[in-house]
Formats: structure tokens, sequence, C-alpha cells
């Protein structure tokens, strides 16, 4: 080590050479505490190669030491932006809260990667240190709402700093359902999709949609005439159409007009479960009308699937999510989808459009007199 980096005034070389040779766990602790002055007192002129040699240094003297003493050292290094990387990430990792905690809250050095590792594998406690950090990506948050357990679920979204992806908000919302505090917490969100917010207006309580359309104007205004169309329809339908079916038609319309509908949007709602909110998306990809797919949705044999879905360009992957919902939620045995898949390779757009139009014809044929 250069003098530069370890001065020789205190005799701080000689000591670390022995303790990291022979040294007891007490002076362990105690050289640590002082490498750890001197790292904190100097790091903003250190090289990346001076902070690489103290990263080091750490990681040797880190190991047989008491929790007391990796649990002050993650606190003195978790606010200082250039601390050592592999230090940190050692730290982030222990299976003890005390000493994870202070950098997985604070620390600057710790990347996504890192962050997600902890979050699929850490305990809950990790899981909420990491849930109050001061930014978080959609990548990060997307596994803290899947793993997390209600408290922490609950932090992240009031989290001002934390992004979320469409399958996060997706599955927020469907974690808010008989959680008023939850939901309004979502909804009040300042980045909350347009959609999102109507599907959440759709499942909410008759007082969280009264907190939100108080606290949210704007959007309020802007959704407001969307849900008053739904629950119209909802009693002039003469399916008698419930109002949740009809609100998700309007927020697959509210996708499909944004540009934001796609297959893997479809398969999200297949693989949620969501047939309401999977058949309109269906429905518009292939442009037929909503009852066209529904009956074409709902044939006993999963050709009718394979026939939207063809004429929508869809790859078998989103196919096979829509009929494992379809089985799941007729309750009927699996489908044989080898047999499935060997059909829809083998299906012609050609012919997917001819047997569509055989269904539009069935649709508009004026029924025979009695």
């Amino acid at each position: 080590m250069s003098s530069k980096l370890l001065p020789t005034s205190d005799g701080l070389l000689d000591e670390l050479q022995a303790t990291l040779a022979h040294g007891t766990v007490a002076r362990r602790v105690e050289t640590l505490r002082k490498v750890t002055d001197l790292f904190i007192s100097g790091v903003v002129e250190f090289s990346d190669d001076q902070i690489a040699l103290f990263d080091d240094v750490f990681q040797c003297l880190m190991h047989h030491i008491e929790t007391s003493a990796r649990a002050l050292l993650s606190n003195r290094l978790a606010p200082v932006d250039r601390a050592p990387p592999l230090t940190v990430r050692a730290l982030a990792f222990d299976d003890l809260i005390e000493v994870a905690a202070p950098v997985l809250s604070q620390s600057e050095r710790l990347d996504d990667q890192t962050l997600i590792e902890t979050a699929r594998n850490k305990s809950q406690a990790h899981l909420m240190a990491i849930s109050t950090r001061k930014t978080l990506s959609g990548a990060v948050t997307d596994v803290l709402v899947q793993r997390g357990n209600d408290e922490v679920v609950q932090s992240v979204v009031g989290n001002p700093g934390a992004e979320f992806s469409e399958r996060g908000f997706a599955r927020l919302v469907n974690r808010a359902e008989g959680n008023d505090s939850l939901a309004t917490c979502i909804g009040l969100r300042p980045n909350i999709p347009r959609h999102v917010y109507l599907k959440l207006l759709a499942k909410a309580s008759a007082t969280v949609r009264t907190k939100l359309e108080a606290a949210n104007q704007p959007i309020a205004q802007e959704v407001s005439s969307a849900v008053r169309e739904a629950t119209r329809l909802a009693r002039s339908a003469p399916t008698a159409m419930t109002q949740e079916t009809a609100i998700a038609h309007a927020l697959v319309k509210s996708l499909y007009e944004d540009g934001r509908l796609d297959e893997y949007q479809v398969a999200a709602f297949a693989e949620a479960g969501k047939f309401d909110e999977a058949n309109a998306a269906v429905a518009a990809l292939a442009n037929v009308s909503i009852t066209i797919a529904e009956n074409m949705m709902v044939e006993t044999r999963a050709e009718g699937v394979m026939i939207l879905a063809k004429i929508s360009g869809m790859s078998w992957s989103t196919v096979r999510s829509i009929i494992r919902m379809r089985d799941a939620l007729a309750g009927k045995e699996p489908s044989d989808l080898e047999t499935c898949k060997a059909t829809y390779e083998r299906l012609r757009p050609s012919t997917a459009q001819q047997v569509l139009r055989f269904h539009r014809m069935q649709q508009t044929a004026t029924p025979p007199a009695a």
C-alpha cells in the first residue's frame, strides 16, 4: 500500500499487517474503525484504484467480527457515494437486517441487479429497507410488489421516488382489492396511468372512490365520463353485463386508443385470469366485435381462440396463456397444448379469415320466423 493511501504516522500499516495475519477479533474491530476513519476522511481525493484497495482491506477485516461492528461499518459507509462497492454489496447480502438495512436503504453503490437479487432471496425486513430508498426503478419494484408483504407494498407505493412498470401497476391493483388504504395510496400517485386509475376505480370501494376523486380532480374529470359511460352500458346491456365487465372494456379501449395494446398485454390479462379484459383486447386486435370474440373464446374447443389469435398475428406463447385461462375459468381438464400448438402452427391466416367471415355471418343472420 502506498503512503498516500495509508499514512504511517500512526503505525497503521504495521498494525494492519499484524491484524490480518494473527489479530484477535477485538483487534480487528479496532483496526477496522481506524481504516474506516481514514477512508471517510480522504474519500473525496482517492482514485478508483485506491478505493479498490480499501475494498480489499475492508473485506479482509470484516471476517470474524461481531454483528455490532459490521452494523457500524454499514451505517458509516451507507451515505458515502464512493464507498467500496464490493464491501457495500457484502453488507447488503448479510442475513442480519441490522447490518444490511443501512446500505439497502441508502447506498448509491448498489445497482438494480444487486437490489433485485436481495429482494428475491432475503427477508421481508430486507425488502422493507429497499422500499425506502430515495429512488427505485420499475424492475426493482416489480419484485417488491410480487414478493413483499402488505407492509412492504404499502411502503413502496408510498415512496414518491419509486417507479412502477405496467405489470407492477397491474399487480398493485389486484393486491389493493379489499384494502382501502393501499387502494388510496395507489390512486394518489401522480404518475398513475389513466387506464390503471380506471381499473382501480372499478375495484375500489365507494369510500376510496370519493377520496380519489376529491384528491385527483384533473384525473377524475378525465376518467369520470368513461366510468359513467361504463355504468350506463352495464345497466342497459341486453346481456346483463356487469359494471365491472363494462369498465374492463373501457380499460381496454383506453389502452387501444393510447397505442399500448399489444399481445404482451393480452398475455398479461390471460395470465392474471382476467377474461373480460383478455376478450376485449383480442377483439380489438382482431378487429371484431366483443360479442363475436366472446362467442369464439368460449367455444368448447380452442379453435375459436386460435382463429382470432392467428388473425391478430399473435405468437404461440400468448395463445397458450389464453387457452390456459379458458381451461382454468371453466374448471375443465387442461387442453392438449401440444396438439393445439401443432394446429396453430399449421393454421393459415387466410383460412382464419374465412372462418371469421362465417362467424360474422352467423352473428348478423336474421333468425327464421317461428
